[in-house]
């Protein structure tokens, strides 16, 4: 119903069919219909009315587009200039282990619910000799095995339509805005941040030579009219706003990728730790939203597993893959083979999706 919704089949105001009726024409559990139905209300696509029934919002919905409208004719995203005369950047945070009852830290898992015993099977085995990727340098663009299995896994969990040769596999989601910096910007070129917002990420930028500005949120979200019109890349946290916790509203994620579309901008989704929710799912990423053509979906296993493991990846449009393919090997060549192919395993084994459960459940 949300992809006839959006492809324009369904119409504001269209009325949908009664939650008995389709769960009879589709021989499922009316319970079934009624957690769809839900879903949409909650992210905005339709509206409940008592008594009335169920409804298509008649605002705050994608306007559709076609392939050959403003999208084919708007600016797309180009690699910059290869940078010169950039100095080396670090700025680590201090997250070492703690010592007290009660950790409040943001964004920390709780490391000792993590499946140790399942893990370290996987990283011995990729250890030995006899390996795949055990000696040698591997592809900067990341293991074969993991960017076929993150592929699969964002595309169940987030609903992210990719490829594998669409991933590239980052040491971590500051990483991942490193390399969207390099290829992305050139010295002076404008970024925008949430304020408040995730701080690593506007130093990030700030070392690219970038000018950051801080563009506020509300109860929705990044407020896209106080976006500046010279923006080159907005940097966003839409499932959970960092550090508030809001999610961004279906009319306001609309609006920031229609103005992405007209100024020619890169938005970057930051999409840190869509898979602990206290209840529903996730709402629709960006990136989903506008078929991957502005949008820079990066996602990290450091909330989900472990932030000492360095793991992270990116999905970009496709002018940028080559571009930040190449600044990957120039940064640091590639991410550990082995630890990739240790969660390459760990995912399609169903281990992942285990540890994701309990750690949400608990």
């Amino acid at each position: 119903m949300r992809t006839a919704i959006h492809d324009g089949l369904l119409r504001p105001g269209d009325r949908l069919p009664a939650t008995r009726e389709l769960a009879r024409r589709l021989a499922v559990a009316r319970n079934t219909v009624a957690v769809a139905y839900e879903r949409l209300t909650a992210e905005g696509y339709t509206d409940g009315r008592v008594g009335a029934g169920t409804f298509v919002s008649t605002t705050g919905l994608p306007a559709r587009e076609t392939a050959t409208g403003t999208d084919a004719t708007a600016p797309g995203l180009r690699p910059r200039a290869l940078w010169t005369k950039l100095s080396p950047w670090a700025g680590p945070e201090a997250a070492g282990p703690s010592t007290t009852a009660h950790d409040f830290r943001a964004g920390l898992p709780d490391a000792r619910l993590f499946p140790y015993d399942a893990w370290r099977p996987l990283v011995s085995r990729e250890l030995r000799l006899s390996a795949s990727g055990a000696v040698g340098y591997g592809d900067p663009a990341g293991h074969a095995g993991l960017r076929s299995a993150l592929a699969r896994h964002i595309g169940i969990s987030r609903a992210v339509r990719t490829e594998p040769d669409d991933v590239l596999v980052t040491t971590g989601t500051q990483q991942a805005l490193d390399l969207v910096g390099r290829v992305l910007l050139e010295p002076g070129d404008r970024v925008a941040v949430e304020d408040p917002g995730y701080p690593p990420a506007r130093l990030a930028f700030l070392a690219q030579g970038a000018e950051v500005t801080r563009v506020p949120v509300d109860a929705e979200g990044l407020r896209v009219d106080a976006l500046p019109p010279d923006t080159r890349a907005v940097y966003v946290t839409p499932a959970h706003q960092f550090p508030l916790g809001m999610a961004m509203s279906l009319r306001r994620r609309t609006a920031l990728l229609h103005w992405a579309r007209r100024h020619g901008a890169a938005v970057i989704e930051d999409d840190y730790d869509s898979e602990f929710r206290f209840g529903g799912r996730p709402v629709e990423t960006l990136h989903s939203l506008d078929g991957g053509r502005h949008v820079i979906y990066v996602g990290t296993f450091s909330k989900v597993m472990l932030p000492s493991l360095r793991l992270g990846f990116l999905v970009a449009p496709a002018p940028l893959r080559r571009a930040l393919r190449t600044a990957k090997y120039a940064t640091d060549w590639h991410t550990a083979v082995p630890t990739q192919a240790a969660l390459a395993r760990f995912i399609d084994d169903g281990l992942l999706a285990r540890h994701i459960r309990r750690m949400r459940n608990t």
